[in-house]
């Protein structure tokens, strides 16, 4: 278990109707899986919860939490991740997505993976000083590094704060390659640094295209790009001569599972000269998140939804187990494999990594001791 970062007080819950907040995943602070107590609205006989739900409550406002990291590259120890070392800038994600995988991350900040994930972002401040030092270290080999493998580099707070920016500067000074996973339009402000670097064959980019339905990505992934902007995005990727595929996940069956091939055809037709997909995943508390999604938006689908799921996943609602929880199993995984294949090879997709271009690798210079003081 990793070691627990830095605690912060728990927020209090939402005082919102549970149904929806516009512009946002999901409307519950939900308690994590470590929390020792369980709160509850009580009605003090004044009519207070009657007050509350009459009365229009603002929408909850973004919040940075500025953190100073004690480091920054993370090693992959996961047999079935093709990734030696990731980076994340920041904890949580204002894109709200609500599959996402890392909002289980947050139960170690003793915030919760519902409402507090999306409205509550840790920003590791010094994220590109101690980078520099990593890469620096007498001991550092450089090896396959992916930014933003659990919450987006480009997250909208990105715009403000430039920490992935200056994470790439320090990346471009040293010629380390890397790749960057994003639903973000964000990343055509660093065209300057990733498209020279391309040229070296030492950045890749994927996007994710979960879906090309306005009105799905508006409840599915409230914050992040609209469908066609993510492929304006590819476009433009491609042009600059960056290689930049597609990760149509989590593929979520019923839901985004129908548009496979044609996501893939838009990306392809976008600039998209690779492509990826992964069936949802459900781990700790996205599981009620997701399900509670679902019977608030498909309420007419949602056992179907999670009957298909199972399938996937041994009869559970979610498989943790190396080699099988990127892919699921079963006869419907494998039906769903198959699509992706067979569209895959039909458009002319790769759909392997490209090699790691590791010998122009030069150590950074190192930060003056000085400018250490500050």
């Amino acid at each position: 278990m990793p070691p627990a970062p830095t605690r912060i007080a728990a927020a209090q819950p939402a005082l919102v109707p549970v149904d929806s907040i516009k512009g946002r995943g999901t409307a519950t602070a939900m308690p994590h899986r470590f929390e020792q107590r369980e709160r509850e609205q009580h009605d003090d006989g004044w009519g207070s919860l009657d007050q509350l739900a009459t009365e229009e409550q603002l929408p909850p406002a973004t919040q940075v939490i500025e953190e100073q990291a004690g480091k920054i590259i993370s090693s992959n120890q996961s047999p079935d991740i093709t990734f030696d070392y990731s980076i994340n800038p920041y904890r949580g994600c204002e894109h709200g997505c609500i599959y996402c995988f890392a909002r289980p991350t947050h139960s170690y900040l003793n915030l919760s993976p519902g409402l507090d994930f999306e409205t509550r972002i840790i920003a590791k401040v010094n994220a590109a000083e101690r980078l520099r030092e990593t890469l620096a270290g007498a001991r550092y080999e450089p090896r396959s590094l992916v930014l933003g493998t659990a919450t987006d580099a480009y997250q909208p707070v990105e715009r403000r704060l430039g920490l992935t920016r200056r994470i790439i500067e320090v990346l471009a000074e040293s010629q380390h390659p890397f790749s960057v996973v994003t639903k973000s339009s964000g990343i055509e402000r660093d065209m300057d640094l990733i498209a020279p670097m391309a040229a070296q064959g030492l950045v890749s980019v994927y996007l994710s295209v979960t879906t090309l339905d306005n009105d799905l990505a508006r409840i599915l992934e409230p914050r992040a790009a609209a469908p066609a902007r993510r492929l304006r995005t590819i476009q433009a990727l491609a042009d600059a001569g960056v290689p930049v595929g597609v990760s149509v996940s989590p593929v979520i069956p019923f839901i985004n599972e129908p548009e496979l091939e044609r996501i893939l055809e838009a990306a392809h037709a976008a600039g998209a000269s690779s492509a990826f997909s992964i069936p949802v995943r459900l781990p700790w508390e996205v599981n009620p998140l997701f399900q509670d999604w679902l019977q608030r938006h498909f309420p007419d689908r949602a056992e179907r939804v999670m009957a298909r799921i199972r399938d996937m996943r041994g009869g559970k609602d979610n498989d943790a187990r190396f080699g099988t929880r990127f892919t699921g199993e079963g006869v419907w995984a494998e039906l769903l494999q198959a699509r992706l294949r067979r569209a895959i090879a039909k458009l002319g997709l790769r759909n392997e990594r490209r090699p790691v271009q590791l010998a122009l690798f030069t150590p950074p210079r190192k930060p003056s001791a000085q400018g250490s003081l500050f």
